[in-house]
Parts: structure tokens; C-alpha cells; sequence
């Protein structure tokens, strides 16, 4: 009988940021951010192996003792070297599909990751890597690679600069030779991705995400996408708050015309 494959969820997380420093830990509806995104992830289809992958940094012991309050794995690697930390990390938890999420991502849909996931899994004698980035077209901050482990492998032995090591799958990207790559696309049909900002990288990012959660967390802590792009039809304003870090402006002034039309919402 073949084995269920052991998949790896690997949410990478460090204290450390220049633009904002601690702001994984940041607090919103009582708990930190990161609390709040391992909810949302676990809340996913294939939410039950979790790591928290973190530096060995004294400063990241705070990343370590929330894991161990939220029950959740945790894995503690190199600073900088996010490839090596990645490999490390799936070589200790003995995966075969390794699935890579960045915690500025506190806004993640559950079924965005469970997509892309079940696309690599479908096609899995056709993919070595599938992701929703390449290109891009979910509003950003929903941020999901898959790689089977001997993909991760590969790259991990064969990256040699500085660029590939610290972004861990640009290698897989630049080498089609050696990877088959597959994306997914938005099934609304509408590229977000520099039209919206659901990231975690300002301050104006942190007020943002904090509103949303306020505005929708109390009713349903596993709001989805559609439930935020139908919160920013009924209040335009929010959008603006982290405006000016959005690839390409959305709309002008609050002429923030029918979001469910425009964008296909069901």
C-alpha cells in the first residue's frame, strides 16, 4: 500500500524587521498576529502539521514560546539562509511536500492554501513546484508554495548566491531545466495582486490588517477573501489606509465602484 504523503506546513517567522520591528507579535483582538495566522492556517484542509520555522536569535525565544502556548511545531535555523532553514526544517519533520508561507501573511484564506495544494497534489507527475505567485494575481498577502521535498533538495544544494538562499525558491524559478513549475490563478478571474495589500511589512499594513480583523474577526475568526473584498465595497476608506504601498492604484478618490461586480464576487 503506498503511504499518505507527509505534508509540511512551514510558516516562516522572525522578530526581526526593519520597517517594523516585532510584527509578527504585533496584538490584534487580544491575541499576536502570528497566533491569529496559525488559526487560519490550521483552519485549511491540510492544517494539521504546522512548523513554525524561526532563527536561533535570543530575540526569536518569543517566537518559540508562542508556538509552544499554541501547541504548534516549531523549527529554529539560520538567520538569513531561508533555504537552509526551509530544508532543515523539512529533514527534522520528515516531509515529502513542503509548503512555504511567510507570516506577513496574517490575512491568508484557508481555501486559497488548500487550492494550490490540491493542485500540486492532482498534478504532482507533472509539477516539481506550484505556487499562486508566478505570476501573481490574488491580492497580495496570500502567499503559497508547494514543493516536493527532493525539489527543495535540488535547490538547497545547488543555490549559491546570496538572493536564492534568503528568498529559498528563486532558484526553483530561474532553472526550468532542472524544475517543472506550475501557478494557479485567481478563479475570479481579476489580478489583485498590486491592486490590494493584505501584507504585513508598515505601520499603515499593521492598521489595515488591524481593521480588518476588528471589523470581521468577532463574527467569523475564518473570514475568507470574499468577506474582505466585501468589507472594503461597504467601507472604501479602509483600503486607503496602506494605500501607497500597492503596486497600482485601485481607484481614485472614494469612487470605489461595485467591488462584487467588478470583481466577479459569489
Amino acid at each position: 500500500m503506498k503511504r499518505t504523503k507527509n505534508i509540511l506546513i512551514v510558516i516562516q517567522a522572525r522578530t526581526g524587521s526593519a520597517r517594523l520591528p516585532g510584527k509578527v507579535l504585533l496584538q490584534v483582538c487580544g491575541k499576536p498576529l502570528l497566533s491569529l495566522m496559525v488559526e487560519r492556517v490550521q483552519y485549511s484542509k491540510f492544517g494539521n502539521n504546522i512548523v513554525i520555522a524561526t532563527t536561533k536569535l535570543a530575540e526569536d525565544d518569543k517566537i518559540v514560546s508562542l508556538a509552544m502556548r499554541e501547541n504548534v511545531s516549531f523549527f529554529r535555523g539560520h538567520t538569513t539562509d531561508l533555504l537552509d532553514r526551509h530544508f532543515k526544517a523539512a529533514i527534522e519533520f520528515n516531509a515529502d511536500v513542503v509548503v512555504k508561507i511567510p507570516s506577513d501573511c496574517p490575512l491568508i484564506d484557508a481555501s486559497v492554501l488548500d487550492k494550490v495544494l490540491e493542485y500540486y497534489l492532482e498534478n504532482e507527475s507533472l509539477y516539481d513546484y506550484v505556487s499562486n505567485l508566478n505570476p501573481p494575481s490574488y491580492p497580495d498577502g496570500n502567499d503559497v508554495e508547494v514543493m516536493s521535498f527532493k525539489t527543495l533538495h535540488t535547490a538547497w544544494k545547488k543555490a549559491t548566491s546570496d538572493f536564492d538562499r534568503e528568498h529559498t525558491t528563486p532558484y526553483i524559478l530561474k532553472n526550468p531545466d532542472l524544475f517543472r513549475t506550475g501557478n494557479v490563478v485567481w478563479e475570479k478571474g481579476t489580478d489583485l495582486s498590486r491592486k490590494l495589500r493584505f501584507t504585513l511589512d508598515y505601520p499603515e499594513d499593521f492598521e489595515f490588517i488591524k481593521t480588518v480583523y476588528e471589523e470581521l474577526y468577532d463574527d467569523d475568526p475564518f473570514f475568507g477573501l470574499d468577506d474582505i473584498l466585501m468589507l472594503l465595497e461597504r467601507k472604501p476608506h479602509i483600503a486607503f489606509i496602506n494605500r501607497k504601498y500597492t503596486g497600482k492604484l485601485l481607484f481614485d478618490a472614494f469612487n470605489f465602484k461595485n467591488l462584487s461586480e467588478n470583481f466577479a464576487l459569489k
